[in-house]
């Protein structure tokens, strides 16, 4: 290997080995949590836009939710495959095997975008005829939909490329291309939906295709600086092969964490469903929780990206101590940032929900008590999903699934259900806090599990 090479991974072990934890966290998460939430900003003026339409194209766009969730489930959790593996090997000096991990997970958000490409282009409209009979939101969701999908290289590129950065330190570049991709969103999404400066109308297919530049320009800018900045890894194709048994690794992290988040997909399509017993404005409400929230919910997953990379690096590196104080301080951090949260849902639901999406009286009537009973499981949330990314961290994803599964399908759905024929629609919204409290007890349980079986025995190895 070339000494620059070896200067190089040294300096970054000496980053994710040596660096005080807190200032180590805050340099990994903070360009990620800011670029979360110009991620969350723009979903919200995506969804403020599409509401002063009309609220059948507001609630389109909120029963498309699924399947984006799905994209970005796949995605995500085949970058916390790529990300845990990648820097494992780097954490047990081995270069070569951070190299093929690298190579075999840009394959992958290849095939994944071609995949739904397919999916998509054939099986939109479908999709929204099995959930309304709405002529108006089938038309408007399967043109929306149809574009996301045919064209979601640009999401599964743009994640696979902020996966390696994460894993070699570099997230500064990651909020970078983020933020340019929100902003550039958000600068077309007025001018494509109402038609602006001698554009064509497009109304929510605008939407959808501002939302695709931004991707793929963010997809470019990534690519460049891979390429250039990150050198800890050679991510190159060239003569490239699959190579199965980094994949099978990639996955045996990344599928338990795919089918975690899909499982949000599917809880998110069966509560629109039971809302849809109500009324399209109680699947809008849902829909517009899911936008208001990811406000709140984003840095925490900002911070999980930072996080991730550190435990993962620790544990090959066998560093019992940072381990611990990376898990502790990032639990402290997000439970902060969720009692903001709370405090905004419980305080102002009416001027977010009138002020942002322009709320009928009707929706007020519903989304009011919906925010401020829903936002009562933030403080837990917060909690579980930091112990949820240690758990993938530690190469335990499959508790992480466990969690999530009782969590949306045997808690939230049975309940919501029941509370839907029994009490009517103001009693669904509290299968959520329900929920989340089942979760935070599978999750200590486990973490003092994981801590027992994985992290108490550790001794350094080099």
């Amino acid at each position: 290997m070339s000494e620059p090479k070896t200067k190089e991974v040294s300096i970054q072990e000496n980053k994710m080995g040596i660096m005080p934890v807190p200032r180590l966290l805050i340099t990994m998460s903070l360009p990620m949590m800011i670029s979360m939430l110009v991620q969350a900003l723009y979903n919200i003026v995506d969804s403020m836009f599409v509401a002063k339409l009309s609220e059948e194209a507001l609630t389109a766009v909120s029963l498309a939710f699924p399947i984006q969730t799905l994209m970005i489930a796949i995605a995500s959790g085949t970058g916390v495959g790529i990300n845990a593996l990648l820097s494992r090997n780097l954490g047990e000096r081995n270069y070569e095997g951070a190299n093929t991990a690298a190579r075999n997970g840009l394959f992958l958000g290849i095939i994944s975008c071609l995949v739904f490409a397919v999916i998509g282009g054939l099986g939109s409209r479908l999709f929204f005829a099995m959930q309304t009979d709405n002529p108006v939101i089938v038309d408007y969701g399967a043109r929306y939909l149809t574009i996301i999908t045919v064209c979601s290289a640009g999401i599964f590129l743009q994640i696979t490329f902020e996966r390696l950065m994460q894993s070699t330190g570099k997230t500064l570049y990651n909020m970078i291309t983020q933020g340019t991709g929100a902003i550039i969103n958000i600068i077309l999404d007025p001018i494509l939906i109402f038609g602006l400066f001698g554009f064509p109308r497009l109304e929510v297919a605008g939407a959808a295709i501002a939302t695709i530049i931004g991707q793929v320009v963010a997809v470019l800018m990534s690519l460049y600086f891979t390429i250039t900045k990150n050198k800890e890894i050679n991510c190159s194709l060239r003569g490239f092969r699959p190579h199965p048994r980094t994949i099978a690794l990639i996955y045996e992290v990344g599928v338990p964490s795919i089918i975690m988040q899909a499982i949000g997909s599917v809880m998110t399509f069966g509560m629109n469903k039971i809302l849809l017993m109500f009324s399209s404005t109680a699947a809008a409400v849902f829909g517009v929780y899911f936008k208001l929230q990811s406000f709140i919910f984003m840095p925490i997953f900002g911070l999980n990206n930072g996080m991730i990379p550190i435990i993962a690096f620790n544990y090959g590196a066998r560093n019992k101590k940072r381990i611990i104080q990376t898990i502790k301080l990032s639990i402290l951090i997000s439970v902060s940032i969720m009692a903001i949260g709370l405090i905004i849902f419980q305080v102002f639901p009416g001027i977010l929900l009138k002020n942002l999406f322009d709320a009928s009286e009707h929706m007020l009537s519903i989304g009011v008590p919906a925010l401020r009973i829903i936002s009562l499981s933030f403080l837990f949330a917060g909690y579980c999903i930091i112990v949820g990314s240690v758990f993938q961290a530690m190469g335990n994803a499959v508790y992480s699934l466990v969690i999530s599964a009782a969590r949306q399908l045997f808690v939230i759905l049975p309940v919501a259900y029941v509370f839907a024929k029994l009490f009517g629609l103001s009693s669904v919204w509290w299968s959520i806090p329900i929920a989340e409290i089942v979760s935070v007890t599978l999750s200590t349980i486990l973490l003092r599990r994981i801590y027992l079986l994985k992290i108490k025995p550790l001794e350094p190895k080099f």
